[in-house]
């Protein structure tokens, strides 16, 4: 089920008629694409934090009530004030159930009782929180699950071991890329890293939020 936002029409323009917006408690946003004109809206300024911060709002198809009219999209970009980090500014793309949609999608671990691995004090070391796929407006999950059973020390989890569902294909295809390991609590401290067969994935363990730039008005 797709989450819901509701909206209003944006009659006024420009940075002037923004700052007002926002004063009010409102958010500008546009909705674009989908061989339409563009849209301007405004949402409210507690509805969009709220479901921003509650995960996978880049992720995830919403549907739109703009003064009673529904529209399917899904969120861009969103633009935060740099100084004071709150919300100024909220991209939408229209999709249709034809859309093909290129989405970063969170990861979901489970089972972490059941891997021995972990049990005998190994460390689940997340090499990618978010795997970017392909998929249709109805079949995009909003997360991916990684089962731990079984893992063991040393032990690699690749794409390849997660289930996809039906028409959902990683953008990565010339390797069975990693998700996370299963390291010993001294490897960790470890400055030999100058093993041969090294996964290149491992390199990117650490983890960097990135706040994806919206349109400035």
């Amino acid at each position: 089920m797709s989450a819901e936002l509701k909206a209003t029409v944006r009659d006024r323009v420009g940075k002037g008629a923004a700052r007002a917006l926002r004063r009010e408690g409102l958010v500008p946003a546009v909705i674009y694409g989908d061989n339409k004109s563009p849209l301007s809206i405004t949402v409210t300024y507690k509805d969009a934090t709220k479901r921003i911060k509650q995960g996978g709002f880049l992720s995830q198809v919403i549907s739109v009530d703009v003064d009673g009219e529904e529209h399917r999209v899904i969120p861009r970009d969103y633009q935060l004030e740099p100084v004071r980090d709150f919300l100024v500014h909220v991209d939408f793309l229209r999709v249709s159930k034809t859309s093909i949609l290129t989405v970063d999608v969170p990861v979901h671990f489970i089972n972490e009782e059941e891997s021995p691995g972990l049990k005998r004090g190994g460390v689940l070391n997340v090499v990618r929180h978010t795997v970017e796929v392909n998929a249709s407006e109805e079949n995009l999950p909003e997360f991916l699950e990684v089962d731990l059973t079984g893992s063991e020390t040393g032990d690699a989890l690749h794409i390849s071991g997660v289930k996809l569902p039906k028409g959902v294909t990683p953008t990565i295809t010339d390797r069975d890329f990693t998700i996370a390991t299963i390291a010993a609590p001294s490897a960790l401290k470890s400055e030999d890293n100058d093993d041969e067969d090294a996964d290149p994935d491992a390199e990117a363990s650490v983890e960097v939020e990135t706040i994806k730039q919206g349109s400035e008005e």
